[in-house]
Formats: structure tokens, sequence, C-alpha cells
């Protein structure tokens, strides 16, 4: 009875989602250590300009009070950071926040983390120490993060929030910047990955609080054939956010990261149960 089991909660690659984390790693951590050698002279030329602000398009969001109030961005926000956003947001409306589940370094160090946790606890104890109900009252923080990062932003026209930013110490630990605050939520964010899949997105990421509101109304959704389905549990498991999928006719849930990681290409051993599509399946 052993060895279906073991079969049932196999794990296959989605090998283009690894290749675009690693390309987006490595793309954010050459544009940071760029910057600081084009202070000094170095670097590549033709990316002498770009910044970590430059490239984030979370400040398109802070800054958007005061650029739609007196048409002036808020201190280190430039207008890719618009494009960025703008960008993101149709991608989220179409398909879901797949900026965080395929694109966000910082998401992808604390799945990268998670993997030695996924080891060191087995798959079925990892991602599930946090009690059920303080997990489901923890998830509504980052609401209030979001609130709070908008209101010192808009009321300061400047990026506070980078003070506090576990994504601005992770590409900038090494340039003196990095204010106490941040290393320890970066330094915290890191040893709860060991424990808790993805925890700040999870419970404090404020872009993650916007995007994941798309999930109530994105066209393409995940979707689960109750017909098919086996109900054995491999899709709730495997997901990063602890969504029970399995109980589930169409996921809306605030906290999906579109990662896909649920489906019958990653893990439901059924072919066509848990599928993403923009209509309903039979």
């Amino acid at each position: 009875m052993k060895l279906p089991r073991i079969r049932l909660f196999r794990k296959r690659s989605l090998w283009p989602r690894t290749i675009l984390q690693i390309f987006f790693f490595a793309l954010i951590a050459l544009i940071a250590v760029n910057h600081t050698l084009a202070e000094s002279g170095g670097g590549i030329t033709l990316l002498s300009g770009v910044t970590l602000h430059a490239v984030c398009p979370f400040g398109g969001v802070e800054s958007l009070y005061q650029f739609i109030a007196v048409g002036t961005f808020v201190q280190k926000v430039r207008e890719s950071s618009f494009v960025l956003m703008t960008i993101v947001f149709v991608l989220a409306i179409l398909f879901g926040p797949v900026f965080c589940g395929w694109v966000c370094p910082l998401g992808t160090v604390q799945e990268w983390v998670g993997k030695l946790g996924r080891k060191i606890f087995k798959t079925k104890r990892y991602n599930h120490f946090v009690p059920a109900k303080l997990d489901k009252i923890l998830r509504y923080a980052r609401y209030g993060v979001l609130a709070w990062v908008l209101y010192i932003t808009i009321t300061s026209g400047k990026l506070l929030f980078q003070d506090y930013d576990p994504y601005y110490a992770l590409f900038s630990f090494w340039t003196g910047e990095v204010t106490a605050a941040a290393f320890v939520i970066l330094g915290l964010t890191l040893v709860l990955s060991l424990f808790i899949e993805r925890p700040w997105c999870k419970y404090a990421c404020p872009y993650g609080a916007v995007l994941g509101l798309t999930n109530l109304f994105r066209v393409f959704k995940i979707r689960r054939v109750a017909a098919t389905c086996n109900n054995a549990g491999a899709c709730d498991i495997r997901c990063p956010m602890n969504i029970p999928v399995s109980q589930k006719k169409v996921i809306r849930d605030h906290q999906c990261i579109s990662c896909m990681e649920c489906t019958s290409e990653a893990c439901c051993p059924v072919k066509e149960t848990v599928v993403f599509s923009v209509g309903d399946v039979k």
C-alpha cells in the first residue's frame, strides 16, 4: 500500500517557472551589484543608471497618490516603476499574482530556504507549524502593512518603507544603506522560511496584498474537476500558501500566487483534474 502512496505525492518539475525564478533573481542581483560598481566608475555602462527602485513595480503603487495629486514621483521612484506596475497589474488581472509566484526574487529566496526546511521536517510537517486559527488571522496582517506603508509614504513623500524592506536588504546588504531593522526582518524571514513556506509573502508583503485581490476577478483561474478528483490531498500539501485546493472548485483565495504547484502538471496524480483555464471545466 505504501508504493502507490509514494507515486501519488511525487512532484513533477515546472521547469519554466524554475528558469524564470533563477533568471529574475540573477537579473536583480546583477542590477544591484552593477549600480554599486557604477558609483565608483565601474560596472556595465548600459545598466549604470538602473537601480533597485527603478525596477520595483511596488514603487509605482507607493507613488501613485503623489503622482495623481501633484504630478510628481515619490523620492527615488522612477517612471519605469509605473510602467512595471502597469504590466504586473495587467498580468495579474489575466493570470493572477504571477509576479509573486514566478518573478519576485524575495519569494524565490524564501522558496530555496524552504527546500531545506522541507527536507528537515518532511513534506507533511513542513509549512504546517502555525495553528490554523492563528494562521487565518495572520494572513490579513499584510493588509495592515500595506495601509501603513501607503500612509507613511503619502505623508512623508519618501520611501520610508525601504528602512524595513527585506527585499531591499537582501540586494543592498553590502552598501551600508540598509538599516538594522531591515536586516532583522530579512533574518527573521529567512529563519522562518525553514518552518513556513514564504512567511513574508503570507503575512507581511504589502505588494502581495495588492496583487492578491486580483484573485477575486482574474480571467484565468485554477480550477478543480470534482468528477475526477480522488481527494488524496496532494494539491493541498504542495500549495505553498496552504490553500485547501481539494475543497474548492475554483481558487479565488486572496493568498494564491499562481505558482501552479497544485496543478496536474506539477503534483496532482490525475490528468486534467487541477487545471489552469479561462472557462468552466467539466
